[in-house]
């Protein structure tokens, strides 16, 4: 398993579980103050994806130096592009929710979640990818 895939496969886990972490301190309480759950949910992200980054750098640090090759930028750039496609498609869903039941703090964290189903997609399709090139 190749070094991008293995940080692929660390960022999925990531933002899936800061993804859920999130779903859970959001949507039952529609009109708690945002800021009461973005700020908990952005630190768990950070220090998350940056301890799993530098345990994946320190266990190969040749391969955490190495820039991407012609291939895996490829598949970043698909991936990129049909995580964006993703992204798009929820932020639509999440404004016809608002039109559905007008609220702004619900509006605001379903585009949160739309963000976070972008992203662990776009890790997927990153794994996907790398691994069919192979």
């Amino acid at each position: 398993m190749s070094f991008r895939e293995k940080s692929a496969w660390v960022m999925a886990a990531v933002m899936l579980l800061s993804g859920l972490f999130y779903m859970k301190s959001a949507l039952p309480y529609p009109g708690s103050p945002v800021m009461e759950t973005v700020v908990p949910y952005v630190l768990l992200v950070i220090v998350l994806s940056v301890a799993g980054q530098v345990v994946l750098a320190i266990r190969s640090p040749d391969e955490a130096r190495a820039p991407l090759d012609e291939r895996e930028r490829l598949v970043v750039d698909r991936a990129g592009y049909w995580g964006g496609v993703i992204l798009a498609a929820a932020i639509v869903l999440a404004g016809i929710a608002y039109v559905v039941a007008p609220n702004g703090n619900m509006l605001f964290h379903h585009a949160v979640l739309a963000l976070i189903v972008a992203q662990v997609a776009q890790y997927i399709l990153q794994i996907i990818l790398l691994r069919r090139a192979l």
